[in-house]
């Protein structure tokens, strides 16, 4: 690597960054993804969508000319989005040790497994990032919002700020079933066709169906599912499971009065604060959807560089090199500040506590 490239200025490890191969999510890369005009430069970004509608043009008589036909109204919301920052330190003993996976009389000089921990810790800190990032579109897709807690440090808790994209107490992207879906009663494909009923009644497409893994496993068992795809005579879909995502299994498609919908069973987890393995979605809740039905912004990140000057970054991640000459240490601090939001009004159903 030629001399004159400084490992730690911030753009050359933005390029670093860029490199690293992100792991496959479910709900951030098919429900939102991020495009070219989603990178704000500034730590503000706008949303703004219009309600769909499904009104036709009037019949005009011949001297009347034409019908004015009003524009539609569209709604502009302002967010500041939350700000992520883990880092990692890196001291003098820990370049002394062996790394993970290192033979044991290697030669590896402490300064060359510097720069093999540098771009490993940026791996790191950018995992961890992107499984925040699955939470928030998980979240998103629930609640039609999300709450997010912020903290001074690792153990004080700071402020809770809601983001919420409805207004008012509730939201209308909520569906309740009357009766579970494996109890007597219950009524699996009508309830799913109503769900995409509503969507298309605002111009919005329905194409997926999201289970948590408990409805998933309930429904291949309901007689009526198992009835369909038995007849030889009609297509009403087809059962053949397999693993799409991480945690996430694709298990084939069934007809719903004519929307014909990819089923996914999530049975995804992360690890919460406790140490505790959390579903990303709940078990027995379910979606309805299309993919895209969001996007992924990004604002700016405004840091303070070696040059005593502040900078303003835009990307997906802002790296930093933070070196303590005096205790012989040095911090790599990865930022980010994402937020998923809606590309239109409420274009997804959710339905919580499905099956028993």
């Amino acid at each position: 690597m030629p001399n004159n490239i400084d490992l730690f200025d911030t753009y050359t490890m933005m390029g670093m960054v860029s490199t690293i191969v992100p792991p496959p999510t479910f709900f951030r890369d098919r429900y939102f993804p991020t495009g070219a005009g989603d990178l704000f430069s500034t730590n503000k970004v706008l949303l703004e969508y219009e309600d769909g509608n499904q009104k036709m043009a009037c019949f005009v008589a011949d001297k009347a000319g034409d019908i004015p036909v009003a524009r539609d109204e569209y709604d502009v919301m302002e967010f500041i989005p939350p700000r992520i920052a883990p880092s990692r330190l890196l001291t003098v003993d820990q370049l002394q040790e062996r790394g993970f996976g290192e033979a044991l009389f290697s030669g590896v000089t402490p300064a060359e497994r510097a720069q093999r921990m540098h771009l490993k810790d940026l791996t790191d800190l950018d995992a961890r990032i992107i499984r925040r990032e699955e939470w928030m579109c998980a979240q998103v897709l629930i609640n039609n919002g999300c709450d997010v807690v912020e903290y001074a440090d690792n153990q004080t808790i700071g402020r809770t700020r809601r983001l919420k994209f409805y207004e008012g107490a509730t939201s209308d992207h909520i569906y309740t079933v009357s009766v579970k879906w494996n109890t007597t009663g219950g009524d699996f494909f009508g309830d799913v066709a109503a769900m995409c009923k509503d969507l298309a009644s605002r111009g919005l497409a329905a194409a997926d169906l999201v289970l948590g893994g408990t409805a998933g496993a309930a429904i291949r068992n309901l007689e009526a599912v198992q009835k369909l795809l038995d007849n030889r005579r009609m297509e009403y879909g087809t059962m053949r499971p397999k693993i799409e995502y991480p945690g996430v299994a694709w298990m084939g498609q069934l007809n719903f009065d004519g929307f014909l919908l990819d089923i996914f069973s999530v049975y995804e987890t992360y690890e919460n604060d406790a140490g505790q393995s959390v579903r990303y979605f709940p078990a027995k809740s379910a979606l309805v959807t299309a993919p895209s039905c969001g996007r992924l912004l990004y604002g700016a990140i405004t840091q303070l560089e070696d040059d005593g000057q502040f900078h303003t970054h835009t990307g997906k991640r802002i790296p930093k090199f933070v070196p303590d000459k005096d205790k012989d240490t040095r911090k790599i601090r990865l930022g980010a500040r994402p937020l998923p939001v809606p590309r239109n009004k409420l274009p997804f159903m959710y339905a919580a506590n499905v099956v028993t």
